[in-house]
């Protein structure tokens, strides 16, 4: 599980970048819009499965630093 939300979060992460460079080179460099854009419910499902997996990560980080 652990490396599952790994990868997403990476992936969220870099679609961020992407979209803030495409923004300021004038472009739609969202690439998770321009993969599932046909499917906007998909698209939505894994915009939410990256912000889960970002929890996870936080949640998961927080119990070994025993906070």
């Amino acid at each position: 599980m652990h490396k599952i939300a790994y990868v997403l979060v990476i992936i969220g992460a870099l679609n961020w970048g992407l979209v803030a460079l495409g923004s300021w080179a004038g472009g739609d460099w969202n690439i998770v819009k321009l993969v599932l854009g046909t499917w906007p419910i998909v698209e939505n499902i894994v915009y939410l499965l990256v912000g889960l997996s970002a929890l996870w990560l936080l949640f998961m980080k927080k119990g070994e630093a025993g906070m």
